[in-house]
C-alpha cells in the first residue's frame, strides 16, 4: 500500500455544471498521474448559517459525481470536501499546499468575463500552485448542485 504525503494532492472545484465536472475528469487523470490524492471541494455560499443537512446532501451529490466521473480502474485517494466562502478564495486556500489546482470555466459571463465569473480570476490570482482551467466540450447540459 502507496502512503502519500499529506502535501500530494490535485484539489478541484466542483458545482456539478459540466464544465466543473470536465476539471473533475482532468483533475483524477492528474491525481492518478501524480500519485496524489485528489481533493474535491464544493464551495457554499457565504452568510448562511451551517445547515447539516443541506451539507450532508452536498456531500453525498458530490460523492455520487466523483463516482461517475473517476477511474474505476487505478487506485485513487478522494476526499470530499464543503466548504463555504467565495469560490475563487475558497479554492485557493484549500489548494494552498496542493501540487495543483483544477477549475471549471463557462464559455461566457453576463458581463462579457470570458472565464464566466470572478471565480478563475481570482483563483489564479491567489493560488500558490499551477492552475489548470477546464472546459466542457459536449453539448450536453447538466443541472448544477
Amino acid at each position: 500500500m502507496q502512503v502519500m504525503p499529506e502535501h500530494r494532492a490535485v484539489v478541484v472545484g466542483v458545482d456539478g455544471s459540466p464544465n466543473s465536472l470536465a476539471a473533475l475528469r482532468r483533475a483524477a487523470r492528474e491525481a492518478v498521474e501524480r500519485h496524489a490524492r485528489l481533493d474535491v471541494v464544493r464551495v457554499l455560499a457565504p452568510g448562511t448559517g451551517p445547515n447539516p443537512l443541506r451539507t450532508a446532501k452536498e456531500w453525498l451529490r458530490l460523492r455520487d459525481l466523483v463516482a461517475h466521473a473517476t477511474p474505476r480502474s487505478q487506485h485513487l485517494t478522494t476526499r470530499l470536501l464543503v466548504r463555504r466562502g467565495r469560490p475563487g478564495e475558497t479554492l485557493a486556500k484549500a489548494a494552498e499546499h496542493a501540487e495543483l489546482l483544477v477549475i471549471g470555466a463557462r464559455a461566457n459571463s453576463e458581463h462579457g468575463n470570458p472565464f464566466g465569473g470572478d471565480t478563475v480570476p481570482v483563483a489564479r490570482e491567489l493560488a500558490r500552485c499551477p492552475v489548470v482551467i477546464c472546459a466542457d466540450q459536449s453539448t450536453a447540459s447538466q443541472e448544477v448542485l
